[in-house]
């Protein structure tokens, strides 16, 4: 109990540091600590795949390609337009209303208790969740990639230079 906790503290801890850091780069390696915590996470839940497939995919590969987004975009404080004071306020009072709505959704959950008779090993296995994931979940995965392939051209189209412009 004490390493889930522990592994939750530094999850949500992590996840501030990327909404909260003013570097990307930072931003985006807080955001790999926030994925192998999950992963963790996905190891206490004997979901060994997940844990697996977490690191690799998404620890892995997408932080890669954010990591180049972000280095091809060069982004720095003289070329971002600054946000007039109205826009971050209404920013933080959209996140209050969305943490208000959460913790109202939430007020009267339960956690499930552990039930030693109904424990089945095979949960977090890869042909568990194959069958799962393609026989009731089709739709939403296919929506998913759809919705990566979209932000892989979109990113593309963002950090396509026009003709004769230089980066100095």
């Amino acid at each position: 109990m004490s390493l889930f906790l522990f592994l939750c503290f530094v999850a949500l801890l992590s996840a501030l540091g990327v909404v909260l850091a003013k570097n990307p780069v930072h931003s985006v390696l807080f955001l790999i600590l926030t994925f192998f915590t999950l992963s963790a996470h996905y190891l206490l839940l004997n979901a060994q795949f997940l844990a697996a497939v977490n690191i690799i995919v998404y620890a892995g590969a997408i932080m890669v390609l954010f990591l180049f987004v972000i280095m091809f975009l060069n982004l720095n404080e003289d070329t971002e337009p600054h946000k007039p004071a109205l826009a971050q306020i209404s920013a933080a009072i959209a996140g209050g209303l969305l943490l208000l709505v959460m913790v109202a959704a939430l007020h009267n959950v339960q956690p499930a208790g552990y039930n030693a008779d109904t424990f089945d090993s095979q949960v977090g296995m890869v042909n568990r969740l194959g069958l799962v994931l393609f026989k009731e979940y089709s739709l939403p995965f296919e929506l998913a990639s759809i919705l990566l392939l979209t932000a892989l051209v979109g990113s593309v189209m963002l950090g396509k230079r026009e003709t004769g412009e230089r980066n100095f």
